[in-house]
C-alpha cells in the first residue's frame, strides 16, 4: 500500500516503510504528482513544477532521470508511477490530506450526534496528521489544494474546540479560544465559541465583553456588524437563556457496593419496556428493593429522592434541584429539559402521588425525549403508566443474598448443612423481603444462624395495621425491623427511639453529640448518615422511623424534646441575625425548616407561649429568609393560641406580623401590628422588651418613610436612636442613622439625607451588619436617583451585591425593583421595564407586593414608565438573569 503525506514536508510510505525520496527535487515531483489527484500531467508542467521557470540546459533528459531514479526508490511500488500521454501520474492508495480530512468528518458526525468527547478523540486525530504546512515543498504549485486544506483545518480546530466545551472542559478550551482568535481574530466561530466557553466557566461579565471587543474590532478593521451568529449568541447571553448552559449531566444514584442478587424477571420487563414506555412504575410493598432495582436498571438517570418531601409544593423544586434548573416549576423544568434525552428517577413516590403524577404528566407532554421510572407502593395513575410489581424474593433468592451479607461480615465463612438449614428459616420468616434481610445478616455478627432463626420464630413482631397508601402491612418487615431495634444496647435503643420527631434530618448535635451511640446506630443499618454535607446530617429510614414513633414509650416526651433543641437552636442562632455570622444563621436556618415548622406546630398545642416564642424569635429569619406566608400562618397562630404569653414575646411576635404585612403589602395591617406592640409593650419591663422599643421605632420609620410620611420617619428615627442610647444598646444606633437619612432625602434635604446614610453605612460596616450596610446603600441609591441615576446604580449594584451574601430573598427583590428605576433614568428605559416586570413576578410568586410595601418608589415607577405595558416587557428571568441585567452596561460613565 503506497501512502502520500503532504500536510509538511512530502514523504513516501510503502507497506509501512518510508521511502528515501531524495533531496528537495524529487520530492517536488512526489508533490506535484500528488496534488494532480491521480490525473497526469505533462513533461512541460512537471518541469515547471521542479524549475519554477529556470529549467536545465535539457528538462526533458533531467526529468526523465529523476522518473527513473524515483522509480527505483518505490521499488515493488514502482508501477504506481506511471507514464500517461505526453507526462505522468502517480497512482497512491491515499494520503495523509485524505485521512485528515476523513477524521474531521467523522469527529463533526460525532459532535452532531452528542458524542463530544469521542469527536473531540476524532479531531485530535485528525490534527495530529499535519507536521507543518500542506504541500510544503511546492507551494505555490499547489496553491488551490493548500487553500482548501488550510481552511479545512481552521474549521477542525474551532470544531474541535467547540467539542471540548460541549464535553464539559470550557475553563480549558478558554486558553486555546484566546490563542486561536488572536491567530484569525476575523474568524468570528472563534469568537462566539470563546464568549460561550466563558459564560460556561460563570464568566458572564468577560463573555458579554468577549463580544464587545469583536464588534467593535469588527467595526474599526471593517467598518462591518458581527454575523448572525454573534448577535443571537449575545441576546441570549443577556437573557441568560438557559439552554445556553451544558446541560446538567445526571448525579450519579449511589450504587451500593454489596452485590445485587436475583430480580431476572423484573429487569427483563424493564428492558422490554425501555424503548415502548416512557412511564414505568415500580409497585410493591416497603422494603421489597424497588430503589435498588431501580438503581441497578438505571443508566446515568436524574436521581430525586422524594422521602423527605413532605408537602405537595415541594415537589417540583426537588426535582429542579436535582435535573439543575434554575427555577423551581414545572414549567421551568420543562422549559430546561427541553427535547433532551433523559431518565428521571422519582424514588418513594407513594406518600405524594397526586402532587408526582401532575408533574410527571407535565413533563412527558413536554419534553418528547424524557422518561420516567417512579418506585411506589401505589400506582401514580397517570394514563400510559406500565406497572412492573416487585414482589419479595423468591426463596433460592433470598436464601443466596443472605448468605452473601453473612460472608461479608464473615470472611471465608462457608454454611454448615445446619447452617443452610438456618438460613432457609429466616428467609421464610422474613418472607424474602431485602430489607429483612439485610437487617437480619447485620446481626449475624454477634449470634449465630440459629439464635437468628430462633428468634424470629418466637418473636413474632408486628408493628400493627396501617392505613393503606402509608406504611404496608407486612408483618416480617415489620419483625425485621422490632429485633434489629431491640437488640440494641439499651441507651442505643433509646436514642433511636426518640429521634423520630426529626423532619428532614438532623445534625450529631440533636443526639446529644453523643458521636459513639450514633456511629452505632449508623452501623447497624438504622440511621443513614449523608456525610456528602458538612455538617454530617443523619436520618432515620421512613419505616424505621414509623417504627419508633410506634414503640416509642414517651412520644410526648420525645416530642418536647425535640421542641426544647429547636427552641435551644432559635434562641442561639436568631440573635446572630443582626451581626457578622449573619449570613451563617440564615443558612442553618434554613436546613432545619422542616424542624422549626414541626416543633411550632407541635407547641401550638402542647406549649402554646412556648410556640410564640420560638417563631417570635425567627421575625428576622421570616423576613430575611423570603418565608412570608409560613412566617405569617404560624406568628398568627401562635399569637392567637397564647394571648397570655409574656409581654416581650407577643411584642415581638407582632413586630415580625408587621414587617411580613409590609412587604406583603398590607400596609394598613403593619401598621395595625406596630399599634399592636406599642400597646403590649410599654412601658418596657427588661432588656429584651426595650429592645424591641428601639426595633419597633426603627420599623416605624422605615413603614413611614415607604408612605412618604418623612417628618414622622424622620421623628421615629431619632426616637429609635434615642431609645437605643438611653437603653445602653448602641450597636443598635446605626440603623436608625439609617432610617433618618432616608427621611432626610424624603424630605428634600438630599445632600444631608446621603450624608448620613453615608455615615450609617459606614458605622453598620464597622459593626459587621452587612444587612443593615447594604439597606443604607439601598437608600443612598433612592437618593442619588433624582440627581444622578449612574452613581445610584452603582449602589443598588453594592447593596444587591450584600443582600446575596447574605442570603437576604426579599431585599435582593426590593434591591431590583429600585433598580429598575434607576436603569430607565440612565438612558436605558427598556432594561428598566424588563427588570420591573420580571421583579414583580418574583414577588408576586413569594406573597410579596413591593409597591404596595413601597408606595414612594411606585410612584417613581410609574412616572417612569408611564405607557409601557410591562406585561409584554420581555421574558420570564430568575434571579440570575434580573442581576445580569443590571449588571450587562456598566455604562461609560462609571467606566470613566
Amino acid at each position: 500500500m503506497l501512502i502520500a503525506r503532504v500536510l509538511g514536508p512530502t514523504e513516501v510510505e510503502a507497506d509501512g516503510a518510508p521511502i528515501d525520496l531524495g533531496g528537495p527535487l524529487p520530492r517536488r515531483l512526489v508533490t506535484a504528482l500528488v496534488a494532480a489527484d491521480g490525473r497526469a500531467l505533462s513533461d512541460d508542467t512537471l518541469a515547471e513544477a521542479l524549475w519554477s521557470g529556470a529549467p536545465p540546459a535539457s528538462p526533458a533528459v533531467s526529468l526523465q532521470a529523476y522518473v527513473s531514479r524515483l522509480r527505483r526508490s518505490l521499488g515493488p511500488a514502482r508501477e504506481a508511477l506511471q507514464r500517461a500521454g505526453g507526462g505522468y501520474r502517480l497512482v497512491v492508495d491515499g494520503t495523509d490530506a485524505d485521512q485528515f480530512a476523513a477524521a474531521a468528518e467523522r469527529g463533526r458526525a460525532l459532535l452532531a450526534e452528542e458524542r463530544p468527547a469521542e469527536a473531540l478523540r476524532a479531531f485530535d486525530a485528525a490534527l495530529a496528521r499535519w507536521r507543518g504546512e500542506a504541500f510544503a515543498d511546492l507551494p505555490e504549485f499547489a496553491a488551490p489544494a493548500r487553500a482548501r486544506l488550510a481552511e479545512l483545518r481552521a474549521v477542525t480546530v474551532e470544531e474541535r474546540l467547540a467539542a471540548r466545551i460541549a464535553a464539559g472542559d470550557s475553563p480549558g478550551a478558554v486558553g486555546e479560544l484566546e490563542l486561536a482568535v488572536h491567530a484569525e481574530p476575523y474568524r468570528e466561530r472563534r469568537w462566539e465559541l470563546l464568549g460561550l466557553a466563558l459564560y460556561r466557566t460563570g464568566r458572564q461579565a468577560d463573555a458579554l465583553a468577549t463580544l464587545r471587543r469583536v464588534r467593535a474590532l469588527l467595526a474599526d478593521d471593517l467598518g462591518i456588524d458581527p454575523g448572525p451568529a454573534l448577535q443571537q449568541l449575545e441576546s441570549r447571553l443577556l437573557a441568560q437563556d438557559p439552554r445556553l448552559l451544558l446541560p446538567t449531566p445526571p448525579a450519579p444514584a449511589v450504587r451500593p457496593l454489596s452485590a445485587f442478587l436475583g430480580r431476572t424477571a423484573e429487569l427483563a420487563a424493564l428492558r422490554e419496556l425501555d424503548g415502548t414506555a416512557r412511564l414505568v412504575t415500580l409497585v410493591g410493598p416497603g422494603g421489597a428493593g424497588k430503589t435498588r432495582l431501580a438503581i441497578e436498571h438505571a443508566e446515568a438517570p436524574w436521581f430525586v429522592r422524594l422521602a423527605d418531601v413532605r408537602a405537595a409544593a415541594s415537589v417540583a423544586p426537588a426535582v429542579a434541584v436535582v435535573v439543575g434548573v434554575r427555577g423551581s416549576t414545572p414549567d421551568a423544568i420543562a422549559t430546561a429539559l427541553a427535547d433532551r434525552p433523559g431518565l428521571l428517577l422519582l424514588d418513594n413516590c407513594e406518600h405524594l402521588t397526586a402532587p408526582v403524577a401532575d408533574l410527571v404528566l407535565h413533563l412527558l407532554t413536554r419534553c418528547p425525549r424524557l422518561r420516567v421510572l417512579a418506585t411506589s407502593r401505589e400506582p401514580l395513575g397517570v394514563d400510559g403508566e406500565r406497572l412492573v410489581p416487585v414482589a419479595p424474593l423468591p426463596p433460592g433468592d433470598a436464601v443466596a443474598l443472605l448468605t452473601d451479607r453473612v460472608t461479608a461480615i464473615r470472611p471465608g465463612w462457608r454454611p454448615t448443612a445446619a447452617e443452610a438449614t438456618d438460613l432457609h428459616r429466616i428467609a421464610t420468616a422474613l418472607d424474602g423481603i431485602p430489607l429483612a434481610l439485610e437487617l437480619a445478616a447485620a446481626r449475624a455478627r454477634v449470634l449465630s444462624l440459629t439464635e437468628l432463626a430462633e428468634l424470629l420464630v418466637r418473636e413474632k413482631l408486628a408493628l400493627g395495621e396501617v392505613a393503606r397508601g402509608a406504611l404496608a402491612p407486612h408483618q416480617t418487615l415489620e419483625a425485621a425491623i422490632a429485633w434489629s431495634v431491640d437488640l440494641l444496647p439499651p441507651a442505643d435503643r433509646a436514642l433511636l427511639l426518640r429521634l423520630w420527631p426529626f423532619e428532614g434530618g438532623f445534625p450529631l448535635t440533636a443526639a446529644g453529640a453523643d458521636l459513639d451511640a450514633l456511629s452505632g446506630l449508623v452501623a447497624r443499618s438504622v440511621v443513614v448518615a449523608e456525610t456528602g454535607v458538612t455538617p454530617t446530617r443523619y436520618r432515620l429510614l421512613e419505616i424505621i422511623r414509623a417504627y419508633c414513633r410506634g414503640r416509642d414509650p414517651d412520644p410526648a416526651g420525645s416530642r418536647d424534646a425535640h421542641a426544647r433543641w429547636v427552641r435551644d437552636l432559635v434562641e442561639h442562632w436568631t440573635p446572630a441575625l443582626s451581626g457578622p455570622r449573619s449570613a451563617h444563621a440564615i443558612r442553618i436556618l434554613n436546613r432545619e425548616l422542616p424542624n422549626l415548622r414541626a416543633a411550632i406546630e407541635h407547641q401550638l398545642t402542647a406549649a402554646p407561649a412556648d410556640a410564640l416564642r420560638i417563631a417570635g424569635l425567627l421575625e428576622w429569619f421570616w423576613y430575611r429568609g423570603g418565608h412570608v406566608a409560613e412566617g405569617l400562618r404560624l406568628l398568627g397562630a401562635a399569637l392567637a393560641g397564647a394571648p397570655d404569653a409574656p409581654a416581650a414575646d407577643r411584642a415581638r411576635a407582632w413586630a415580625g406580623v408587621g414587617t411580613l404585612r409590609f412587604i406583603a403589602g398590607d400596609l394598613h395591617g403593619a401598621h395595625q401590628a406596630l399599634e399592636t406592640v406599642y400597646r403590649v409593650l410599654l412601658p418596657p419591663a427588661d432588656r429584651e422588651s426595650r429592645i424591641l422599643h428601639a426595633q419597633a421605632l426603627y420599623y416605624d420609620s422605615l413603614f413611614h418613610g415607604a408612605t412618604g410620611d418623612f417628618a414622622t420617619a424622620a421623628d421615629r428615627a431619632r426616637e429609635s436612636m434615642a431609645a437605643a442610647r438611653d437603653y445602653g444598646e448602641e450597636w443598635m444606633v446605626p440603623t436608625g442613622l439609617g432610617c433618618l437619612g432616608n427621611a432626610l432625602a424624603g424630605l428634600g434635604r438630599l445632600d444631608e439625607g446621603r450624608r448620613v446614610l453615608t455615615e450609617a453605612i459606614a458605622a453598620t460596616t464597622a459593626l459587621g451588619q452587612g444587612w443593615a450596610a447594604a439597606l443604607g446603600e439601598l437608600g443612598l441609591a433612592r437618593a442619588t436617583l433624582p440627581t444622578d441615576p449612574h452613581t445610584a446604580l452603582a449602589a443598588v449594584r453594592r447593596a444587591i451585591r450584600e443582600f446575596r451574601t447574605q442570603d437576604d430573598i426579599n431585599n435582593v427583590l426590593t434591591a431590583l425593583h429600585t433598580a429598575s428605576q434607576a436603569l430607565a433614568l440612565a438612558g436605558r428605559p427598556r432594561d428598566g421595564a424588563t427588570l420591573l416586570a420580571a421583579v414583580r413576578r418574583h414577588a408576586q410568586r413569594r406573597g410579596l407586593d413591593l409597591d404596595q410595601a413601597n408606595p414612594a418608589v411606585a410612584a417613581g415607577l410609574r412616572e417612569v414608565f408611564a405607557g409601557v405595558d410591562l406585561d409584554a416587557a420581555g421574558p420570564a428571568l430568575d434571579e440570575e438573569a434580573m442581576i445580569a441585567i443590571l449588571d450587562t452596561d456598566q455604562d461609560h460613565h462609571l467606566r470613566r
